[in-house]
């Protein structure tokens, strides 16, 4: 929901740049007295949160020029649209982004069993729900006020020079750029010195520097329009579904927003199946979102893991372009945001006001390395619950059961509105464990078989 239960850069064509001096090394370049008004131009390709967010940073240094581009300024992302409550302040978002605040959730089991989680939350607290569309714009558009250039196109690809570990050369990206009264866009190219790759999970950048591959995830969402009096049943409620019916190795959702349900679901196992599960969460909905009308249908790749390279020269990825979606949740949001901030904000100090382009070593050094030492720990957390939980029916039947704790529902909704990894307690945790196993053998023994499915091509599709 992105939710856990256990736990997002045009100087002149005349102006000069200190890449133009020949014999300048790369880390070591210094602006003379004569190239005072002479600037870096650093380009953040993809305009959602972890692009806007990268792109706002780096707007507001005086020493460089910031690019934005984005392809769809009114995209609406397929997104569950959870974000915790940590990210409003962080990010000093407005009320007005938030649709809903959820402080009670449903958890449903294979068999129908419900747990009603959220009775540890403050009055205080609680998860954001958005609209991508809105968040999305509202960070974009605080770039564009602090200074970024917003270009409305589409990257098709980039230059790269041979040298450009070792050396100031540009990289040149050649782009579409939509204009009024243009279907396809004009054509156009522009010259760079550090790029930011925040363009998705289909990310062109990272295709341009070679980050390699990973595996991904569809999610799939129908925004449901339902009558006022069913949306009164959502006004702080959020569902969360689970059985090898709605999928194989994640959840389906129903998650409210300003006027309508978010209704999806998500695999990676069993991807050519994705609309039959999503028909399953519809049914598991069943009279609560009856009669509605489905106003938007969407689906998006999700990745299941980082990139194997994230720097490549002064090239950087953030956000789902690198990989940052967690397992178990597949919450992006907040990671893409941070992840764009803290890219951006270690860049603009690497370049000393302006003064200096930062190596490979230099970006993974700081930002790589700050980014993996604060959430590293949450992303393996994730990845070995969904091992755990989310491998059938019996695992499914046993994680609804464990969400009874009021234990269990304290560590999780902290781990998720703070993003820090809670669980110190040494006594309720051996409690917990053997919880664990007491509801993970219950719940094999009572739980039904899940469906037998081969797809051994598709399986092994990455991108």
């Amino acid at each position: 929901m992105k939710l856990t239960i256990a736990t997002i850069l045009i100087s002149s064509a005349a102006a000069f740049t200190p890449s133009a001096f020949s014999g300048a090394r790369l880390g070591n370049t210094v602006a003379s007295d004569s190239s005072l008004n002479m600037k870096y131009k650093v380009a953040v390709v993809g305009g959602g949160p972890s692009g806007a967010c990268a792109a706002e940073i780096f707007a507001q240094e005086k020493g460089i020029d910031t690019v934005l581009f984005e392809r769809k300024l009114d995209n609406a992302k397929p997104c569950g649209g959870a974000i915790p409550l940590c990210m409003v302040g962080e990010f000093d978002l407005p009320e007005a982004v938030v649709d809903r605040k959820v402080r009670k959730m449903n958890l449903i089991s294979p068999t129908g069993v419900e747990v009603n989680i959220g009775e540890t939350l403050q009055p205080d607290e609680y998860i954001g729900m958005c609209r991508r569309e809105v968040l999305d714009s509202y960070i974009r558009d605080r770039a564009i006020e602090y200074g970024a250039e917003c270009v409305n196109g589409l990257v098709t690809s980039i230059d790269i020079p041979a040298d450009h570990k070792t050396s100031e050369n540009k990289y040149k990206i050649h782009y579409q750029e939509y204009q009024e009264g243009s279907k396809t866009g004009i054509k156009k190219t522009m010259d760079v010195d550090v790029i930011v790759g925040a363009d998705g999970a289909n990310s062109r950048v990272a295709k341009a520097m070679d980050a390699g591959q990973y595996n991904f995830a569809i999610a799939f969402q129908e925004r449901i329009k339902i009558s006022e009096e069913k949306m009164e049943f959502y006004e702080e409620m959020a569902e969360m579904y689970v059985g090898d019916d709605v999928s194989p190795d994640f959840y389906g959702w129903v998650f409210p927003k300003y006027d309508h349900v978010g209704v999806g679901t998500g695999t990676v196992v069993n991807r050519p199946a994705i609309k039959q599960y999503q028909k399953a969460i519809r049914d598991r909905a069943g009279d609560k979102i009856e009669g509605g009308k489905i106003i938007k249908v969407e689906a998006h790749p999700i990745p299941e893991h980082y990139r194997p390279r994230r720097v490549q020269g002064r090239i950087a990825l953030v956000g789902d372009a690198a990989g940052y979606v967690t397992k178990c949740s597949g919450e992006g949001i907040y990671f893409a945001a941070k992840s764009g901030r803290m890219a951006a904000e270690e860049i603009v100090k690497l370049m000393d006001g302006g003064r200096r382009l930062p190596s490979q070593a230099d970006i993974e050094n700081t930002y790589i390395k700050k980014y993996d030492s604060a959430y590293g720990p949450t992303y393996a957390v994730l990845d070995a619950l969904q091992k755990v939980f989310y491998v059938n029916n019996g695992a499914r039947e046993a994680f609804v059961e464990l969400c009874n704790s009021k234990y269990v529902q304290q560590v999780t909704f902290d781990s998720y509105l703070y993003k820090r990894v809670q669980g110190n307690n040494p006594l309720d945790d051996l409690k917990l464990l053997g919880e664990t196993i007491g509801c993970l053998i219950k719940g094999y023994s009572n739980a039904k078989p899940d469906a037998e499915f081969s797809n051994p091509v598709e399986s092994q599709k990455r991108i």
